[in-house]
């Protein structure tokens, strides 16, 4: 098992330039994904925290729930990668952009709480530690951020897939 932080980057921080040209590639390339499924929604582009977002939400009047079909968080997760790869081929640089559909990234937000929250009490139950899910490099940061903000510590542990998180008390 290999215990490191998830802190290291695979290139050095990307300009704001940068992060907008993702944004535009993402985009245009959801775009014509969303024209082949014929499904309508609007994309909202933002650079946050060193990445670009790009948010898909449906469209004002539509109800087909075309949309929907696309926010599950395993759907969410494979266009998120595809989109990447559709970035880094036409930049030529690694991407780290986030996708939203649907307000998908809310709600994982909501998941990751509780998560938290069911391991805080199986550690005041009296477990020495409490072990996650493997997850993505970026849920995993958010389970740093919200583990620390509860005066508790976590790692992360496992390569690849089997990548998850810790949690102790500090």
């Amino acid at each position: 098992m290999t215990t490191t932080p998830d802190t290291a980057s695979p290139r050095s921080e990307a300009s704001i330039e940068e992060l907008e040209q993702e944004g535009d590639v993402a985009a245009d390339f959801l775009e014509g994904l969303l024209d082949i499924a014929d499904i309508d929604g609007d994309l909202a582009l933002d650079v946050r925290n060193g990445r670009a977002y790009v948010s898909i939400e449906q469209e004002a009047g539509d109800r087909s729930g075309g949309l929907a079909l696309l926010s599950e968080p395993t759907t969410v997760q494979a266009l998120q990668e595809l989109t990447r790869i559709a970035v880094q081929n036409q930049t030529g640089r690694f991407s780290r952009l986030i996708l939203d559909i649907g307000g998908s990234r809310d709600t994982r937000q909501r998941e990751l709480d509780a998560l938290v929250d069911r391991a805080v009490a199986r550690l005041e139950e009296g477990a020495s530690q409490a072990s996650l899910p493997p997850m993505s490099s970026y849920e995993r940061k958010l389970i740093h951020d919200l583990v620390a903000e509860r005066g508790l510590v976590s790692e992360s542990y496992g390569e690849g897939a089997d990548r998850h998180t810790v949690i102790r008390r500090a």
